[in-house]
């Protein structure tokens, strides 16, 4: 996983090397090519006062001065590494890692690739829970600082002014150590209510759904169930497009979905059944349902609390942005407030505020790498501590430096998508 990352990295990096190069190099052809024809004297003009000649040449020299530099630091760079004896390989990749995470099936005897990638896969964890709850919380937030309430208006005013001016380690600290390691009980006095759920200040465990026969091809079905579901949400909004009936595409989506599946349950026997978390006598959850880390709930509700007031804002001024007389339509319609905001005010806002809510995605995969503070085990806190392992650590910092390279791409490319789909085509 993770040499294939990096080979898709350093493939993009060359790709991208080489291109400018060509581009310089088109640029130069196409200058010298055509150039500048002084009428004054009826011949072209000299080199040195053609501004495109200049400014070509310009870049060339630019280029030229970074490649020396960069030249001599990676000399010192090497000369340095061949004094202490630093191979530059990343064959270390294959070693034993000598390390476990929390929660996680890694053992000591797993590789240090094994390792990187189950931290990767930890702070994806984190990014997919937390960015949704941050959007759903930071919406409603900006919502409710435009509104008439007073009391709802000055609430939201003073979680924004609170939560945005803290520094997001600090709001890290606060809700590890203050809120959720006072709030909860210890391991063993933890709180089950109906025995079916897990709370203490070590871990959260819920139920979850554990496989029995048939499940693979009950998945199969749930997929192709959600594929109908999703041809009837289509067929719905094309009908309400023609006719003008209320589609309701979502409920006959939902209970398309749901026929589906239950038929299935009950012809396949009961593919699956509902797995409880049990605690033994010294609170620990050994077995069953899914379990989540302490530092884990703290980061995400930290970050989320966090990018959420930068999020509000987004909204908010995107929310006044919206041409009053959209707004004024709207209730002269007689559309409730939920309606007007529904169909007019946000699909109109959100236009507006997406292209920012881009930058906030990305600023909140980058600060899930503060978990190392509190030991979540995602890939910066792993990485470094392979790196107190004796390993080397400036190819264990490039490699974490081109993880999240790839997810600010991927979360950029996702955002440049959706950004494209809700910007109205001209004609």
């Amino acid at each position: 996983m993770i040499i294939f990352l990096l080979w898709v990295v350093a493939i993009g990096v060359a790709a991208t090397i080489a291109y400018m190069i060509g581009r310089l190099l088109l640029d130069c052809y196409r200058v010298i090519a055509q150039r500048r024809y002084d009428k004054s004297v009826d011949q072209l003009a000299p080199l040195w006062r053609d501004t495109k000649v200049l400014a070509i040449l310009a870049q060339v020299v630019f280029a030229v001065v970074v490649g020396m530099v960069f030249w001599y630091l990676w000399g010192n760079f090497r000369a340095r590494t061949d004094a202490i004896g630093l191979t530059l390989t990343f064959d270390f990749l294959d070693q034993p890692a000598g390390i476990t995470i929390a929660d996680n099936a890694l053992t000591p005897a797993d590789t240090v690739g094994e390792a990187i990638t189950a931290g990767f896969f930890n702070t994806l964890r984190v990014i997919v829970i937390g960015i949704p709850l941050a959007v759903i919380l930071g919406t409603l937030v900006g919502i409710a600082r435009l509104s008439s309430n007073w009391l709802m208006r000055k609430l939201a005013t003073g979680y924004v002014e609170f939560f945005r001016n803290i520094p997001p380690l600090v709001v890290i600290l606060f809700i590890w150590s203050g809120v959720y390691l006072t709030a909860f009980p210890r391991s063993s006095e933890s709180w089950t209510p109906l025995n079916t759920f897990i709370f203490n200040n070590s871990r959260f465990a819920f139920p979850s759904i554990e496989g029995l026969d048939n499940f693979i091809t009950y998945r199969w079905i749930l997929l192709i169930a959600l594929i109908v579901a999703g041809g009837v949400v289509y067929w719905r909004t094309k009908v309400f497009i023609e006719t003008g009936h209320p589609h309701h595409r979502v409920l006959w989506g939902l209970a398309t979905f749901l026929v589906i599946s239950v038929i299935a349950f009950v012809a396949l026997g009961g593919p699956a059944k509902v797995s409880r978390p049990t605690i033994d006598e010294a609170g620990r959850v050994y077995e069953g349902g899914i379990r989540m880390q302490m530092p884990y709930a703290a980061l995400v509700t930290a970050l989320v609390l966090y990018t959420a007031t930068h999020i509000a804002e987004i909204v908010r001024g995107s929310i006044q942005a919206v041409h009053k007389g959209q707004v004024e339509a709207s209730e002269a319609l007689a559309l409730s407030g939920f309606q007007r905001y529904r169909f007019v005010i946000l699909p109109q806002a959100m236009r507006i505020a997406f292209p920012p809510l881009i930058n906030q995605f990305l600023n909140f995969s980058k600060n899930s790498s503060l978990a190392i503070a509190i030991g979540f085990g995602e890939m910066t806190s792993i990485i470094f501590n392979l790196a107190g392992q004796s390993l080397p650590a400036p190819q264990l910092v490039l490699i974490l430096m081109l993880l999240y390279l790839v997810i600010s791409l991927v979360l950029s490319a996702i955002g440049n998508i959706i950004n494209r789909r809700l910007q109205i085509v001209g004609r």
